[in-house]
């Protein structure tokens, strides 16, 4: 899953991208209004983390030209302890939650994890198909109650699977959803992970649509 993070202070941006990163994020970061304005607009993002008090253009302003052109990619905003009244206008702009700062990291990434699963339709943080069983607290996979290991791209790929599922994702779709704005998108790669996932994990978990891309069916 693809995030961006809009942070000006270099040390709790750096934190935040090392932090999701490390949990098999693809992140991608903005120091001030108008760089985030721009990949926002521009970018298909899971998910923004969104500083309020940002430079050359605010947090809220921001999030008004998003929400006024139609992006609807949904939204963490970061404000000041003190900051009640920025939160009350980050709501009313239209983010989707909320964090104080100073905050521990290990909230900032279960937020991420509930908000993904809403968007995907799911309260359970745990993803079942079949014998195969995806944690999306610990990133632990299980098949036949036995785990498995995955490499970080085939791990995002199973997961921005299991997060659309019963939806045909196109590998154009799936490589921008995996890598960073600076990354290889290399999309042939992808059939590399699709067919590594299949040796691990069976055959049939990812059905091939012609012409469409892949999908992990529906129940």
């Amino acid at each position: 899953m693809r995030i961006l993070v809009a942070e000006d202070d270099a040390a709790l941006r750096s934190q935040i991208k090392s932090a999701l990163s490390e949990e098999g994020r693809a992140v991608d970061t903005a120091a001030d209004g108008e760089e985030a304005m721009f990949l926002g607009s521009t970018e298909p993002y899971d998910l923004v983390i969104l500083d309020i008090g940002l430079p050359e253009r605010d947090g809220i302003s921001v999030l008004k030209h998003w929400r006024k052109n139609d992006v609807k990619t949904p939204v963490i905003i970061l404000t000041a302890r003190d900051g009640w009244s920025d939160r009350v206008d980050g709501l009313d702009a239209g983010a989707d939650d909320y964090l104080t700062k100073p905050f521990h990291m290990p909230e900032l990434s279960a937020r991420i994890r509930a908000m993904l699963r809403r968007q995907a339709g799911r309260s359970d943080p745990v993803f079942e198909k079949g014998t195969v069983i995806f944690d999306t607290r610990t990133n632990r996979v299980l098949k036949d109650g036995m785990p498995v290991s995955l490499t970080a791209g085939e791990l995002a790929v199973l997961s921005y699977l299991l997060h659309n599922v019963g939806r045909s994702v196109s590998r154009t779709e799936l490589s921008e959803h995996i890598y960073e704005y600076d990354g290889d998108r290399d999309s042939n790669t992808i059939a590399v992970f699709i067919n590594r996932l299949r040796k691990k994990l069976g055959p049939d978990l990812i059905e091939t649509s012609r012409g469409q891309g892949y999908m992990i069916a529906a129940d």
